[in-house]
């Protein structure tokens, strides 16, 4: 299928049209490509994927990998990844929209620390949503990578549910994430990303919520004083491979696809840790208070409102989730 050519040694990686890959001819090409920019961590750890993935094939295979959207939108990845005209990206919940099971990457409240999120993301329970989505969807993970978790920001301090009541603030158009913020005695209203700078600067929210990335990137700290820990939302997401693409490879060049995620999945846990420190360190650093919350009283009011949200397919994981210890 593929046409020999001479194997160069792995001398660089070169950047050529927005794109980063391994330097040297290849058998075999595969793109992967994501939203995040060249400092965040999963473009990082994207490009630790394709080291290995050049070491462990003796550079028969090469991947390319493209920051920035230059690819395209998730969406349009993952569209294109069932087709077999994209390779990889990397993608999380908006999974569900062809497996349920993927939902449970993102449950509010349901995982009490990190430690405990990367257990679930690691054991049965992350093994069956994979198996799920690789049957549903069509789509392989071959690595999860931590997401920072969703804090709430606001102009005045947020310790308790008292403090919530009747706050204005933009949540993401996901029902389930409305549902919660409501429970909880908040006012949230769906808006477009794009919009919320300006919606806090002029009065018409007074907070938002957002991983501590997003919240540097987008300034929101030139519009809001405090970040609350909330907390409410700790995710994961997947390094993946369409079926179709992964099927073409040879058992052996499967097998360091496989190997290459895992070491990659392991430099990104370390880079995650760090720079978490780093985007607390900055942002503090640009004036906001970082203010202690009451997460037991926002967990427990939001139980049911999750619950009461989810879909009936998962509702006992979710249900089990809450009950670990």
């Amino acid at each position: 299928m593929f046409k020999g050519l001479k194997v160069a040694t792995l001398t660089a990686v070169a950047m050529m049209a927005g794109s980063v890959s391994i330097a040297g001819a290849a058998d075999v090409t595969l793109k992967l490509g994501h939203l995040a920019n060249e400092q965040d961590v999963w473009h990082k750890a994207s490009l630790k994927f394709a080291e290995e993935v050049a070491a462990l094939t003796n550079n028969r295979v090469e991947v390319k990998v493209f920051p920035n959207e230059t690819l395209g939108k998730e969406m349009d990845l993952v569209n294109g990844m069932q087709l077999g005209t994209v390779d990889m990206t990397i993608t999380g919940e908006s999974l569900q929209n062809w497996a349920p099971k993927a939902a449970l990457l993102a449950i509010p409240y349901a995982y009490k620390s990190l430690e405990q999120m990367i257990a679930v993301a690691d054991g049965p329970i992350g093994k069956d949503i994979e198996a799920q989505i690789i049957d549903k969807a069509k789509i392989r993970p071959v690595a999860f990578f931590p997401r920072g978790a969703r804090n709430l920001t606001s102009n005045r301090p947020i310790k308790s549910l008292d403090d919530l009541k009747g706050l204005k603030m933009r949540v993401p158009n996901v029902p389930l994430f409305v549902n919660v913020w409501r429970g909880l005695g908040a006012q949230p209203t769906p808006m477009a990303f794009s919009e919320v700078f300006t919606s806090l600067q002029n009065g018409v929210l007074e907070a938002q919520e957002n991983p501590l990335a997003l919240i540097k990137s987008a300034n929101f700290f030139e519009v809001q004083k405090y970040l609350n820990k909330t907390e409410h939302v700790r995710s994961w997401i997947y390094l993946a491979i369409g079926e179709k693409s992964f099927n073409k490879l040879s058992d052996a060049d499967k097998k360091a696809i496989l190997e290459a995620g895992k070491r990659a999945q392991t430099h990104e846990h370390a880079l995650f840790d760090e720079d978490e420190k780093k985007l607390e360190a900055e942002l503090k650093a640009k004036g906001m208070t970082f203010v202690d919350v009451d997460t037991a009283s926002f967990a427990a009011k939001a139980k049911d409102a999750v619950l009461a949200s989810v879909k009936p397919e998962i509702k006992a994981t979710v249900e089990s989730i809450f009950a670990m210890k």
